[in-house]
């Protein structure tokens, strides 16, 4: 039996995991509301919750326990979930974003088996879009996912693309000599680009998946 903040070791479960609520881990560990409330009170929680949830999410039994140390366990080993980080890098819908970094601000969980049908999960990223350029496919605020392992320009394909010091979200299409960056908001004229402008492009990924929150 681990003795450490309930409170503490609750919110990395949620950080890490996408579990909303008491109720949600309850049924994750298939156990009963009140078994988690009575860890509460205690401030204890059972080593078989934390072997059940590491082995689920692929996380750090230790990180679970003290928070120190690595969050998942490598890339999450065999279990059904695997872990895509998300970047503090915003891409534009817009003008162009300057926000570029790759500083990691969270992770979330999917299921192992979808994403390996959707690409490279270890190439993998989630960026929030910024602006309204390509309304009504994303909007403002949107989360989307981004296989890096896909840079080949397919026609009416979504990238994340870097122009110069800024990156984009957009729909790529090329003609001779040409690279045309297409918004879905009527209101945007398309980006037109050519010689060492087009040359100087960089394809991030491939956007394969969207999560919007209503507000």
């Amino acid at each position: 039996m681990a003795s450490f903040s309930f409170e503490s070791f609750l919110q990395r479960v949620f950080e890490a995991t996408g579990i909303a609520s008491q109720n949600e881990l309850a049924s994750v560990l298939n156990i009963h509301r009140a078994a988690v409330s009575q860890a509460k009170r205690k401030g204890t929680v059972p080593e078989r919750w934390i072997l059940k949830l590491s082995r689920k999410y692929g996380l750090s039994p230790e990180w679970l326990e003290s928070g120190e140390g690595r969050t998942f366990s490598r890339d999450g080993g065999d279990s059904e979930f695997f872990n895509i980080p998300k970047v503090s890098a915003r891409l534009s819908a817009g003008g162009g974003s300057f926000e570029t970094a790759s500083t990691i601000e969270s992770y979330f969980a999917f299921q192992r088996a979808w994403l390996s049908k959707k690409g490279d999960p270890r190439r993998m990223v989630l960026m929030d879009v910024s602006g309204n350029s390509m309304e009504p496919e994303l909007k403002d605020r949107d989360m989307v996912l981004v296989d890096r392992s896909w840079t080949e320009v397919v026609g009416g394909v979504i990238y994340a693309v870097g122009v110069d010091d800024v990156i984009m979200v957009k729909r790529i299409e090329r003609q001779p000599n040409v690279l045309v960056l297409h918004s879905d908001n009527p209101r945007y004229m398309p980006i037109c680009l050519e010689g060492d402008a087009a040359a100087g492009v960089r394809i991030i990924g491939r956007v394969i998946w969207t999560c919007r929150e209503y507000r």
